[in-house]
């Protein structure tokens, strides 16, 4: 989905209210750039992962009355000298996404142009999450528009490559609340929390095979 009329990342970055965050720490970075309400949950999984791993992060938040959904094939890090900065810094990536609205998504999806990431990720996730989120690193079984693998995916931009991790609604909804679980007053929900630390247990073990 598109509805920014044709802008480009940069043009979405100088619009009021966007912030960019990051942190530069280990060589495997996290990010979110479809951050507050285009994604919700997804900057603050990313962000948190992150810091429990001692990774690197980037991540965009939009204002709550704007959500501006730019192709991740848009999202250029030479548009922004910020988002430039980590990736001159890391040499790993998993970009954490949120898809759908129907509250009967569960499926957490991993796609992505590094497959042995992609495995390691997904058993990490497998181990944390309860068997009603399956894990699908099978990219035959991810819909084409969600596998995150155009070369200029930032997921696929990093010196090592990296994964797109679409995570579902269910997962981050905060049933009790009924509210999204980055919502404010609200602390991470069981399957967040879950979230987070097995994607910091992932970066933190992550070992690439010698090629």
């Amino acid at each position: 989905m598109d509805n920014t009329g044709g802008m480009t990342f940069a043009e979405v970055l100088a619009l009021p209210g966007v912030s960019e965050h990051h942190e530069l720490r280990s060589s495997f970075g996290f990010l979110a750039f479809h951050g507050g309400p285009v994604e919700r949950v997804t900057s603050l999984i990313a962000t948190k992962a992150a810091t429990v791993a001692n990774a690197s992060v980037y991540s965009v938040d939009q204002p709550e009355h704007r959500a501006l959904h730019i192709p991740s094939s848009r999202v250029r890090p030479e548009e922004s000298s910020t988002m430039q900065r980590v990736f001159d810094h890391i040499d790993f990536v998993c970009a954490v996404h949120g898809y759908g609205r129907e509250m009967d998504k569960q499926h957490v999806l991993i796609g992505g142009q590094n497959r042995d990431l992609a495995e390691h990720v997904g058993a990490h996730l497998r181990d944390a999450l309860p068997p009603i989120f399956p894990v699908i690193t099978d990219l035959e079984e991810i819909p084409k528009e969600l596998r995150g693998v155009h070369p200029q995916n930032p997921a696929n931009r990093s010196t090592g490559g990296g994964v797109q991790l679409e995570l579902p609604p269910l997962l981050r909804w905060n049933r009790e609340a009924h509210d999204w679980a980055d919502a404010p007053g609200l602390e991470p929900t069981e399957h967040v929390e879950a979230t987070i630390h097995a994607l910091a247990s992932a970066a933190r073990t992550w070992d690439p095979p010698v090629v």
